[in-house]
């Protein structure tokens, strides 16, 4: 322990921690740390278990050895997802965030030293990390209870994990990870909670509860987005994918959006039907189901999942966003697959990996093989609607590993069903290509939309916050508005689409939008639009549809480019539609018009709030075609 002390430059309070603790272990291998997450090797079901005051022995988790990895179990649906809500910030640096001693009525200094106090009294595990990896990356450590050793996991598999005998001299944390799960129960009425402490030489993150979503993945999303704060730069919320078309032409999309936008599923090949058919959608009233035919479909190659790293060393002259993956490995959510063959190219890698694997909510019986569409079902008899592998980049075939320019930014929006008689939101066509100032809009907005699996709260439309990453921001909204308009004003050659997910219209579609436009746009070359082939959307906050669409052979039906053509939605229902997303839109931006926002942000705010034309959000931002 002395070694590894004299090779961490730790704060005091720190090497404190380490050094009165009742055992430390630093893995040495990412094996020994699966190996740990069992409790011992003779263990094949593991409870993970703490005492909490005035409650006794508390259970939180089951892990199972399964034969293709840990399967990670929580006792409580609430623990299976995370909370929106769960991050405070304790600091007295600038934040539009909920602050501790506000929310609690309380300093927080004298929890940071009892939870270093009970972290004294644990075995502890200790390891050291990249945050945003190790070539664009900042020196991080986590501190553990190892019998969390699954978290550990979890931490190493998603950022990257150091062994300790990689760890270089010197090595100086910017950010630290404490876990100390029964504070929950003792301070925060069973919640999940992570608090934030930031300085200008170290952040601290909080973990008081056991799902590492909130935390070993969202949490240092925070820490990425604090550092760029500071250096003028951001990571945005988006997987990205290298598409190759059958003529071997090559284009870049980077999908935005909020949980449940369709980021991971941009990522993966096209859903068909067991006899090959796709279906384009299904009328949510009659049933009818509409197919296209698609003969030889694009080569996906992934290049992030979840967050694309935008650091500033990576930009080019080329006039395009430039991103590299920000993370090691991949908090895969699997509710999409609900039986075998669902979506082949990752059931292939989970079922039999080339090395063992770590699972989330799904039913692991020990020794068996850990299925995918093998759901655990919440208390309501229900499939869990959160199941998760934690997937490594190594393993995904065609992986893209370098910093890739981006061809086209698309965002993705989880919409509801829209008819006459029940309008909403669900108005958006097939995909929308977006003048940049609108587009800019839609990040400061991000609606989270219709549905949502992957969080605790679903109902209803609400905003996911500024570039749909704002439930992991620390600081100031109007700050990261800035720096998305400076994004977008220095990536002219990077163009916009806006796509929905779940429905258009009267028609259930699932994520197959997505799948159709990344056909289309790769197919297009250098994702350039005919202007004749494009009209301006009856809502402006949806830019430009097309009027036709072609794709391998087959025309898809404009009801499915223009849902007011659809008899079941029609002008009424759209109209209808436009104005509750256009009163939702105001009523979210009139935070963002502050004496802080850039003068340009400004004036695109005003343009809409007068109800301005496409053609003047063109004039403010111009739009290339």
């Amino acid at each position: 322990m002395k070694s590894l002390l004299e090779k961490l430059n730790l704060p005091n309070e720190v090497q404190s921690i380490i050094q009165n603790s009742k055992k430390v272990v630093v893995a040495k291998n990412r094996e020994e740390l699966l190996e740990l997450s069992y409790g011992s090797t003779e263990n094949d079901e593991f409870h993970v278990s703490y005492d909490v005051k005035g409650k006794g022995s508390v259970q939180e988790v089951t892990v199972n050895r399964c034969k293709n990895g840990a399967v990670v179990n929580y006792l409580e649906d609430y623990m299976r997802r995370r909370d929106p809500d769960c991050l405070i910030v304790s600091d007295e640096l600038g934040t539009d965030k909920p602050k501790f001693k506000d929310f609690y009525k309380a300093d927080f200094e004298p929890l940071r030293q009892e939870t270093f106090d009970w972290l004294k009294e644990q075995e502890l595990i200790v390891l050291p990390f990249m945050s945003g990896g190790k070539e664009y990356g900042y020196e991080s450590l986590l501190i553990a209870p190892l019998n969390a050793a699954f978290f550990a996991c979890a931490v190493a598999d998603i950022q990257g994990y150091i062994s300790v005998d990689e760890i270089p001299e010197g090595f100086s944390p910017k950010a630290i990870v404490y876990l100390a799960p029964p504070f929950r129960h003792t301070h925060f009425g069973g919640k999940q909670v992570v608090v934030h402490n930031r300085s200008m030489e170290l952040h601290e993150v909080f973990s008081y509860n056991l799902y590492p979503g909130p935390s070993a993945k969202k949490g240092i999303y925070g820490v990425l987005l604090n550092i760029g704060e500071r250096e003028g730069w951001t990571t945005v919320h988006a997987s990205t994918v290298r598409v190759i078309t059958p003529y071997d032409n090559e284009l870049v999309i980077l999908h935005e959006g909020a949980s449940g936008g369709g980021k991971s599923e941009m990522t993966e090949d096209i859903h068909r039907e067991l006899d090959g058919r796709i279906v384009l959608g299904t009328n949510t009233l009659t049933g009818e189901k509409n197919y296209i035919d698609i003969v030889d479909t694009c080569e996906v190659q992934p290049v992030t999942d979840d967050m694309a790293l935008c650091h500033p060393k990576m930009q080019n002259e080329s006039k395009k966003l430039v991103v590299q993956d920000a993370e090691q490995g991949w908090f895969l959510r699997l509710d999409n697959i609900k039986k075998y063959g669902s979506s082949p190219k990752y059931e292939s890698i989970i079922v039999q990996p080339s090395e063992k694997l770590l699972f989330f909510n799904l039913d692991g019986v020990s020794n068996a093989t850990c299925l995918p569409w093998e759901h655990t079902l919440d208390s309501n008899g229900k499939p869990c609607p959160n199941p998760r592998v934690i997937l490594p980049r190594k393993m995904v075939q065609g992986i893209v590993s370098e910093p890739v320019e981006v061809d086209v930014r698309s965002f993705g929006v989880r919409v509801p069903p829209c008819t006459k008689e029940q309008p909403s939101y669900g108005i958006i066509g097939l995909f929308h290509i977006l003048p940049p100032a609108i587009a800019w809009l839609w990040r400061l907005v991000a609606p989270r939309g219709y549905n949502n699996p992957s969080i605790t709260s679903t109902q209803g439309m609400t905003s996911e916050g500024v570039g749909s990453y704002w439930p992991f921001a620390t600081g100031k909204k109007v700050t990261q508005a800035n720096l998305l308009l400076n994004q977008i004003t220095s990536s002219t050659h990077t163009r916009y689409v806006l796509i929905p997910n779940q429905h258009i219209g009267a028609y259930e579609v699932g994520f197959m939008p997505e799948w159709i436009a990344r056909e289309y746009i790769a197919r297009r070359g250098s994702a350039k639009f005919k202007q004749e082939h494009l009209t301006e959307a009856r809502c402006k906050l949806l830019g430009y549809c097309h009027n036709t669409l072609k794709l391998d052979g087959h025309y898809i039906r404009r009801a499915f480019l223009q849902p007011e053509m659809q008899s079941e939605v029609g002008l009424e229902g759209y109209d209808k539609g436009a104005e509750i997303l256009t009163d939702f839109f105001k009523k979210e931006l009139a935070q963002y018009n502050t004496e802080d926002l850039n003068p340009l942000g400004k004036q695109i705010i005003d343009c809409f709030m007068r109800d301005g034309s496409l053609e003047e959000y063109c004039d403010i931002l111009p739009m290339r075609f």
